[in-house]
This record gives C-alpha cells, structure tokens and sequence, in this order.
C-alpha cells in the first residue's frame, strides 16, 4: 500500500538555484530527492513542495511530500536524511499524512518574513539574511503603504510570469496582514495570506521600498494595481532578506 509522507523543511538558501528541480543547478529538491532514493533503495523519489523558493530565499518550515510503498521508522529515517544533506538543509520533522494530503494543494495559507537592514554599514553576520538599504528610508511611511496591500486584489501587477500558472489562472489573493516590526537596525516585514503568486512578496517590497524612499508616491501603488501590468510596478527586492515562515493546512 502507498503512504504518504510528509516532511517539514529547514534551508538555508543561500548556496541554492532555489527549491524546485533544475537540470543545469543544484537546488533543495533535487539533494532530498537523491537522499530519499539512497536511503529507500530506489532509483527515484519525487518530492512535491508547497511551492517554490527562489535562489538565495531561506526556508523554516517548507513543507513536502512523497509516497512509498510501505512503512518507514520515521526516527530512523528524519536522523539518515539529516546524517546525508549539507548542513544548511536540515528535515525538522518526518511523518505520515493522510492519503489525500498534497503539500501544495492542500495548503490554505503561508507566512513569509521579509528583513530589511537600515545601518549604514552592513552587518557582516547578516549579509545573507537581510536586505541592506543604502538609501535614507520613512518607516513611517512604509508602514501607511503597506496597509493598501491588506485585503484581497487582483496581484497582477507584483507577480512575475503573470499569464502562467496559478497567476493566469487567478491572480487574486487575501493578504490578511502586512506587518511591519521594527528591529535594531532594521526592519522585519510579516506578510500573512491565503496564497502567494511567484515573486509576489519580493514585488510587494520593491514597491514599499520605492515609497518610503522617495522613488515612487504613495498614490502610485493603486495606479499599478489598476494596470494589472508588471511592468508598472517595482523592482522586485533582493532574494536573500526572504523566509518561508509557515505553511498553513486545515486541522
């Protein structure tokens, strides 16, 4: 008999193409795929993500899933997987899921963090987990633009590759909130939703990023959200300040 199995997931993405498979890189998927095909002595396991990491995003708790036919000692297997991988990809937890469970589809929300670093020297322990804004930046101001994003719209406009995939399919999202906390030296942005388009938070940030500096009014964000064009809208931000935090399933 086929059992699912679940896997939560712990990366660092820096050293990564990202999550998903990649002929001509190596990514996340593709180092747990050889692993589990090594330990179950197969010559191939497939692994589904509850979507895909960019190259250089990081990861807390990714969620995946696999079938194999028969039962697993979940401890042996969570200890073999990690005593395999590089240490910046570690599996917090193994366990068997129900029959109809899908790591993506089964998903009703995800939770990403955004880290932005304001000094004016870059933290050298921080240069790979926070994105460093050289220019002067009103956190105040950030913080009334991100408001306009809380809700649900039609994303078009901050999703990358929007007439592909889920974003043709429909592109529009709740964003339920749009935190935005204040650290030492920076900012950590909490973006909570229902779902997310390809590149939707790293948009969105770009976008905030060129409000509260200056670059772009406030009025402009529902401009580009009317234009329902990429093209209207910012830069997307730098990979490396982005986390999945969580990945919400029905209890």
């Amino acid at each position: 008999m086929m059992i699912c199995y679940k896997l939560t997931i712990a990366y660092e993405g820096t050293h990564y193409s990202g999550w998903q498979f990649q002929s001509n890189a190596i990514s996340i998927q593709q180092l747990i795929q050889e692993a589990l095909a090594k330990l179950l002595k197969k010559e191939k396991v497939t692994i589904v993500g509850s979507g895909r990491t960019d190259a250089g995003v990081h990861a807390k708790a990714q969620i995946a899933h696999f079938y194999h036919e028969g039962n697993i000692d979940l401890n042996m297997m969570l200890m073999s997987l990690n005593g395999i991988l590089p240490k910046d990809i570690r599996i917090r937890q193994v366990e068997v899921a129900p029959e109809r469970f899908h790591a993506r589809y089964s998903a009703i929300g995800k939770e990403y963090h955004y880290h932005i670093h304001l000094g004016r020297i870059m933290d050298p322990f921080r240069r790979f987990h926070y994105a460093h804004i050289y220019q002067n930046l009103d956190v105040q101001l950030l913080k009334l633009a991100a408001q306009q994003f809380i809700g649900t719209h039609d994303f078009t406009s901050f999703a990358n590759e929007a007439h592909k995939g889920a974003s043709a399919t429909n592109p529009v999202r709740t964003l339920y909130r749009l935190d935005v906390i204040e650290e030492q030296e920076g900012l950590r942005l909490e973006f909570e939703g229902n779902g997310f388009l390809y590149k939707m938070v790293r948009n969105i940030v770009g976008m905030l990023i060129d409000v509260a500096t200056g670059r772009k009014p406030l009025e402009n964000i529902q401009e580009v959200f009317k234009a329902k064009d990429r093209q209207q809208s910012s830069k997307a931000a730098a990979a490396q300040g982005l986390f999945l935090v969580r990945v919400k399933y029905p209890d």
